[in-house]
């Protein structure tokens, strides 16, 4: 006997799904309402998923959204049924989860004419498509942080001795550069940062104490997710996110009680329009400490990482204007580990919101 085509094994997939718990009538109606709380879904788009006779191929991100929603019963314990976010998922639904993404992602990869270990298609985020401008914007240190080289009448005079994660810019402004050859692609502290800068493609660079400007954009940008200074914690701020109307926090993690080794640090990479021009791009890779700002940056950047974290960024927010990511960076060695954005446990946080229709 032949096997049913891949579209229709993902329709059958898609209906089992909604009728495995005999204890619970999930109607498609009902699904599709949960569904909604994301982007509006029709119940009839639902049945056309379903149709066993002309099925229609979901988006990849409402595959997802299935994924998440039958990783565990909880999503149908409340009335009416509720699509629980990514973060809320325990361990075992998270391992779920990941099981089920697997599988719907290749059934459709299968019904869309690919083989089942198919490429996920995904751009280049560090690749800008217009002619404008790239503008860094990095903190400044204070002037008890830094050195005598910093003073411009010092002969040995040294620009970026003045600069706040240098690390980061380093490993970023090059890479920027290579995928941007016709580009002007400047480095500045907010006290040099102009009206045109302002205008253009901005990446900034580490949390607002030392950067008025990354302060003020990310108000403006109004990320769910925010930095506060708490007095347990004096040597960086941490991260508050929005989680279904309560606030998160998020730590840093030590090696021990005395709070001198870091072992884990929290990363922001943010994409979100320019709010001073919606035709430019502002980014923000950011962290408690230098760790985490590093690690947002080389999420993107490490040869070895950058390719599969695009991918998961284009699966997870492929139809997104805009989208952030709270992410686990490791410190071995006090070196901060480039995140592997699919790997269990790393993504801590995630927000995004789609184009406007």
């Amino acid at each position: 006997m032949q096997p049913a085509p891949p579209a229709l094994q993902l329709a059958q997939r898609l209906r089992q799904l909604r009728q495995q718990w005999s204890d619970v009538r999930l109607t498609q109606e009902k699904l599709a309402t949960a569904f909604s709380v994301e982007e509006k879904l029709a119940a009839a788009t639902v049945s056309s998923w379903e149709s066993l006779s002309t099925p229609k191929l979901p988006p990849r991100h409402r595959l997802l959204a299935y994924a998440r929603f039958f990783a565990t019963q909880r999503s149908v314990e409340a009335a009416p049924p509720t699509l629980l976010a990514l973060e809320e998922l325990t361990a075992d639904e998270h391992a779920v989860y990941e099981t089920l993404e697997s599988e719907l992602l290749t059934l459709r990869g299968a019904a869309a004419g690919d083989s089942a270990e198919e490429e996920i298609a995904f751009s280049r985020s560090w690749h800008f498509a217009d002619t404008g401008r790239v503008t860094f914007v990095c903190a400044e240190l204070p002037s008890e942080e830094t050195g005598p080289l910093t003073d411009p009448t010092n002969p040995n005079y040294t620009e970026l001795q003045a600069f706040a994660d240098v690390d980061a810019l380093m490993e970023l402004h090059g890479h920027v550069r290579a995928e941007n050859p016709k580009m002007l692609v400047h480095y500045k502290i907010p006290a040099e940062i102009d009206r045109d800068d302002l205008t253009g493609h901005l990446i900034l660079l580490g949390g607002f104490v030392w950067n008025e400007i990354t302060e003020r954009l990310s108000e403006m940008a109004r990320l769910p997710i925010r930095q506060f200074e708490h007095p347990e914690l004096l040597t960086g701020e941490i991260f508050i996110a929005d989680v279904n109307g309560n606030e998160k926090e998020f730590w840093p993690k030590w090696t021990d009680r005395e709070r001198k080794v870091l072992e884990e640090d929290v990363g922001l990479l943010a994409r979100v329009p320019n709010p001073l021009n919606s035709n430019r791009t502002l980014t923000i890779c950011n962290g408690i400490h230098s760790r985490g700002v590093y690690g947002a940056v080389s999420s993107l950047t490490d040869a070895s990482l950058r390719d599969a974290n695009e991918r998961y960024i284009s699966t997870h927010f492929g139809t997104s204007e805009s989208f952030a990511i709270l992410m686990s960076v490791k410190v071995i060695n006090n070196k901060a580990m480039t995140p592997d954005l699919g790997g269990r446990g790393v993504v801590l946080y995630q927000w995004s919101q789609r184009r406007a229709a």
